[in-house]
């Protein structure tokens, strides 16, 4: 039997279903490079190079075992640019008995796929995507058996399942969470390793080149580019964060330097979210690092508690409330996406650092992404279509399934509290704490009003003003919105003016 395997972009893996059970005498594997992916949104220039290098070398590694390879390049002449137009093509150049494809990452591409299923005569096999340690199924059935999906508890029986940082029944070290030991205030001077770098070899450049010629107006800076593109450098950078970075990675896990963009992190959800590393090994390394004495309990915790709990609860999320979760809008942002998100041109030192680090590498920590970024965009009421399409742009391992639960539930509080508990809202007080980015900022941190507060302080505020109608009646704001009621209403009023100026102001571009 002549089976047609389709590869798509994130499915770098030679254990990826689509590939198993397969014949390479027998088999071709088909991988795209098309329009269609590159440009439903722009994205970030690293993101593109990243990829599509990953996928050339992917193709290589294939042909290197033996596998039969059509490989599209974007620029050859006969590409259609779109999923479905490549599968026709080459169907029409050749009888397979069936197509096999992974199931996608995003929704949008499951429509796809169903199209072109039901308009070829070629049966098209879509497979569980079994390099997620939950299936969608499971995940629906652990949420119909309750009112409110918390991750905690799906992790905890995630952690059952596969017997990870176990003690019997019971969880190593006697808790579930060590998240409170995780929040050190990043003081002194901290010996920060550099990141994994390789250098972009022949098949690299000419994706540079070719990123370089068709996207020269998208977001973001090409060089340095270090990105792993192959499954082996991948594992070097993993090599890397468990022998320098993981035993520093839990107590700084929050923290924020100004120019240091990278701290105690792995930077590996860009290879696992391809296909590069697989989770459970990645998993199973950071547990066996700690049985083995080399790193705390917090720290491989905080690690597993990132993949086996948060990566899989936002993608059971993401493919149960699908599709009507992308137009969520509880608290009803409206206001449009400032410029300085796309230039780092604002007077906001915690602002500016990230937009930079983000348009430097395509990279920023779940902190900044969640706490500065995100915060803002939450407090200033920022239009959740316009933030989710960001996010999606701007990061190298950002894919629908991943961004869009972290944005509309954690970030925005755009699905009105289905996903997290209470929205992540802050003043400056938590930036300053667990960064140095208040030290050089325009704004001072410690005034609450006026031309020098630090305008988070007021839009803190001001937000849960503006939302109290909505928000009041949540047990976790409770007190806050006791001690807003204790304010007085000059108090009141001064907190809505200065946030009245400064959108003023940003409506009018002021940096």
């Amino acid at each position: 039997m002549k089976t047609l395997r389709v590869l798509l972009w994130d499915q770098l893996s030679l254990k990826i279903s689509s590939l198993r059970d397969s014949n390479p005498q027998d088999d071709t594997v088909l991988i795209c490079e098309i329009m269609q992916e590159c440009t439903y949104v722009k994205h970030h220039k690293k993101k593109l190079i990243f990829i599509l290098s990953a996928m050339r070398h992917f193709a290589k590694e294939l042909e290197n075992k033996g596998f039969r390879v059509i490989y599209v390049k974007l620029d050859d002449s006969l590409n259609t640019d779109t999923l479905e137009g490549e599968i026709s093509r080459t169907i029409n150049l050749e009888k397979f008995d069936n197509i096999v494809v992974t199931w996608p990452g995003e929704y949008r591409l499951l429509k796809i796929l169903e199209k072109i299923k039901s308009s070829i005569s070629t049966p098209l096999i879509i497979k569980e995507d079994d390099r997620f340690l939950a299936t969608i199924s499971e995940f629906q059935v652990w949420a119909s058996k309750r009112r409110e999906l918390r991750m905690e508890y799906f992790y905890r029986e995630m952690r059952q399942k596969y017997q990870i940082l176990m003690n019997g029944k019971d969880p190593e070290g006697g808790k579930w969470n060590f998240d409170a030991e995780n929040r050190k205030v990043p003081k002194g001077k901290l010996s920060i390793p550099q990141p994994y770098t390789s250098k972009p070899d022949s098949i690299t450049q000419e994706v540079i080149a070719l990123v370089e010629y068709h996207f020269p107006d998208n977001f973001g800076d090409i060089s340095p580019f270090h990105f792993a593109v192959t499954a082996s450098q991948a594992h070097q950078a993993f090599d890397q964060f468990i022998a320098e970075r993981l035993a520093f990675f839990g107590d700084y896990q929050d923290a924020m330097i100004e120019n240091e963009p990278w701290m105690y992190h792995s930077h590996i959800s860009f290879y696992i979210n391809i296909g590069l590393l697989d989770p459970i090994e990645c998993i199973k390394r950071v547990e066996k690092a700690y049985y083995d004495g080399f790193v705390s309990i917090n720290s491989a915790e905080g690690f597993i508690r990132q993949i086996l709990g948060w990566r899989e609860y936002v993608r059971g999320i993401y493919w149960l409330k699908m599709p009507e979760y992308k137009e969520m809008n509880f608290l009803e942002a409206s206001r449009p996406l400032p410029e300085f998100f796309w230039t780092g041109d604002t007077k906001m030192n915690c602002l500016k650092q990230c937009v930079t680090e983000t348009k430097e590498n395509a990279y920023a920590h779940h902190i900044q992404r969640l706490i500065v970024l995100g915060n803002f965009a939450l407090i200033a009421g920022i239009n959740p279509q316009e933030v989710n399409e960001w996010y999606l742009i701007v990061y190298a391992d950002a894919f629908e399934w991943v961004e869009l639960p972290n944005v509309t539930g954690m970030i925005l509080f755009a699905d009105g509290g289905y996903l997290g508990s209470k929205p992540y809202a802050a003043s400056g007080a938590y930036i300053n704490k667990m960064s140095n980015y208040c030290q050089n900022c325009h704004y001072n941190v410690n005034e609450k009003n006026g031309p020098k507060a630090c305008p988070f302080n007021y839009l803190y505020w001001d937000f849960l003003i503006r939302q109290q109608d909505k928000l009041k009646t949540n047990h976790r704001l409770t007190m806050i919105y006791s001690l807003l009621q204790k304010k007085d209403s000059a108090a009141i009023e001064m907190i809505k003016q200065d946030a009245k100026n400064f959108f003023e102001k940003l409506e009018h571009g002021e940096t």
